[in-house]
């Protein structure tokens, strides 16, 4: 019984380790292509008008891609963006913007 232990405790940690498939290299080629004129290269945009990605949740922008896409979440403008990715080019986007830093905003 001793002996089950560590390897049970190493199989629970293993499996709680999310492991994802993204290229945030490709994520990166794709946000020069299309996201970074109004989220920025970062994902840190200096105009209100654009949401901050930088550091949000990689399966939050993920979740948020997809339903652009599919029309669960209306934007028209995002709804066109969205509409050209790939389910790999989602992924990728989302673990690229999930790594950059996120920038606070305080307001006074």
């Amino acid at each position: 019984m001793n002996r089950t232990m560590p390897v049970l405790f190493a199989a629970l940690l293993l499996g709680a380790i999310p492991v994802s498939a993204a290229d945030r290299a490709a994520g990166e080629t794709k946000v020069k292509e299309v996201c970074q004129a109004c989220h920025g290269l970062d994902g840190n945009s200096p105009t209100p008008d654009y949401p901050k990605l930088g550091g949000q949740r990689q399966d939050y922008i993920a979740k948020a891609l997809r339903d652009y896409k599919s029309g669960a979440r209306k934007n028209a403008i995002m709804a066109g963006f969205a509409g050209t990715l790939s389910a790999n080019d989602i992924e990728n986007l989302a673990a690229y913007y999930a790594a950059q830093p996120p920038v606070l905003v305080v307001r006074h």
